[in-house]
């Protein structure tokens, strides 16, 4: 059987970058299970309530819906256990330290296989007020009116 290449994405937290500003990002492995893993290849996942917490220099994957394998049997995996994530010693120093200022979490992006194993993207953030999000809102609308006035004039000279 070929091993697989490149990126395969399974889920994305897409409110987690609305609701957080996003410091900075870390990829990590997954300790899994056989079912977990069957389960992920059919690209079944949820991150939403997901968070990683740090605890013993560990880090620790909590609230991520994983579904139970279909034709799994009794030794299947539960749906929302916590997962142990892999990262470097010194990553799991500095998220530690990051984590500890006020206002500070880790919070999963996105879950893929890269390269046939499964990785996470996960995110050191800071919690964003209602005012952030409606000011984010608004630059992003007007990106979108000035990247469509600046097209619909480049159709006119064409034309």
């Amino acid at each position: 059987m070929a091993k697989e290449k490149g990126r395969k994405l399974i889920a994305q937290n897409k409110k987690a970058r609305h609701d957080y500003l996003i410091i900075d990002t870390y990829e990590a492995g997954l300790v899994l299970t056989g079912t977990e893993v069957k389960s992920l290849r059919q690209g079944r996942a949820s991150l939403v309530d997901g968070f990683v917490q740090l605890d013993g220099h560990e880090a620790w994957l909590h609230n991520v819906h994983v579904p139970e394998y279909s034709q799994g049997t009794w030794t299947n995996h539960t749906a929302r256990r916590k997962r142990k994530l892999l990262l470097h010693r010194a990553e799991i120093d500095k998220l530690e330290s990051k984590s500890q200022e006020t206002g500070h979490t880790i919070v999963p992006l996105a879950l893929y296989f890269k390269d046939g194993r499964a990785k996470v993207e996960i995110a050191l953030a800071k919690g964003k007020k209602e005012y952030d999000k409606r000011q984010t809102l608004r630059e992003k609308q007007d990106r979108r009116e000035t990247e469509r006035a600046i097209s619909a004039v480049r159709r006119k000279q064409r034309a």
